[in-house]
């Protein structure tokens, strides 16, 4: 059973990373848990866990279900970032603000990549340098990053990552996942006697028909380039998307909805164009920064 050793190359070249950090294998809560446990190690006086509020339900479930198992009240363990009033993004600088503030008491600092509601794409090598920092373990969900933005994970410093495949990387649910551990790891939180690297954490067989699909996908991946081209080409379809939006009777002038959507970076933007529609029908604003695949809700 040798098929993941075909897809981990691949994996590591998408996410930045030595072939040997990354394990392609169960799915992204269970990959979660399974690092939270390894990483997770709080103290009486380190034991908050760092995240953004209103992360991916599942990801909010796993955080409490760590902090319960350790004894701890999840109101007091958890501590989570809200945009200012009036935004709909995480300011950078109130990030790192708190990281500096709070980070005596952190015992992990978890964010996802790319944010899965308003699409912001988080500063990963920023926050996991403040982080480290101040001794905290920073770990990523990278379920709305892989396949959709450029990431360099070993050289970022990242203590660990885990990801599916249902989203960008073409996959359906149920899909098999993967996850990152930064090789200096390699010694100390590996199971005893297990694989070096990340496959030491693995747990059964992969899937062979599942890791197969997902090969294909990451086959195409590879001829077009990976990362770099897709995310030139990525930024163009979004550009063009916020084009036909401008254009669109319907939409409302950038300076009216400026307080509630205050220009970024486009480097802070993960490429993609959220559309509100106000009442459903009397008004678009466009918003940049989100996925590769546009998406619309309604609000």
């Amino acid at each position: 059973m040798n098929i993941a050793d075909v897809v981990a190359p691949l994996l590591a070249e998408l996410v930045g990373a030595q072939e040997k950090e990354v394990a392609c294998m169960g799915t992204l809560t269970a990959n979660l848990h399974l690092m939270m446990s390894a990483f997770y190690k709080p103290t009486p006086t380190r034991f908050k866990i760092l995240c953004e509020g209103k992360a991916f339900p599942s990801d909010q479930y796993a955080f409490a279900s760590q902090a319960h198992l350790h004894g701890y009240d999840p109101t007091e363990a958890i501590i989570e970032m809200f945009p200012r009033r009036g935004e709909f993004t995480l300011r950078e600088s109130d990030i790192l603000d708190t990281i500096a503030k709070e980070g005596s008491s952190i015992a992990l600092v978890i964010f996802s990549g790319v944010q899965y509601y308003t699409g912001q794409w988080f500063p990963i090598r920023v926050i996991t340098h403040a982080a480290k920092a101040q001794g905290c373990i920073c770990g990523w969900d990278l379920a709305h990053a892989i396949g959709n933005v450029p990431m360099s994970l070993h050289e970022w410093d990242v203590d660990f990552a885990v990801w599916c495949s249902y989203k960008y990387l073409n996959s359906g649910p149920g899909g098999i996942g993967g996850l990152f551990v930064h090789d200096k790891w390699e010694h100390d939180k590996a199971p005893q006697d297990a694989i070096p690297g990340a496959q030491g954490y693995q747990q059964s067989n992969p899937s062979v028909l599942a890791t197969v699909s997902l090969l294909g996908s990451l086959q195409i991946f590879k001829q077009a380039g990976m990362m770099g081209p897709l995310r030139e080409r990525s930024m163009l379809l979004t550009g063009y998307l916020e084009f036909l939006l401008l254009k669109s009777a319907f939409y409302v002038a950038a300076d009216v909805v400026a307080e509630k959507y205050p220009p970024e970076e486009e480097e802070a933007q993960a490429p993609k164009t959220t559309a509100r529609f106000h009442n459903h029908h009397s008004a678009v604003s466009a918003v940049k920064g989100c996925s590769a695949i546009p998406t619309l809700f309604a609000c």
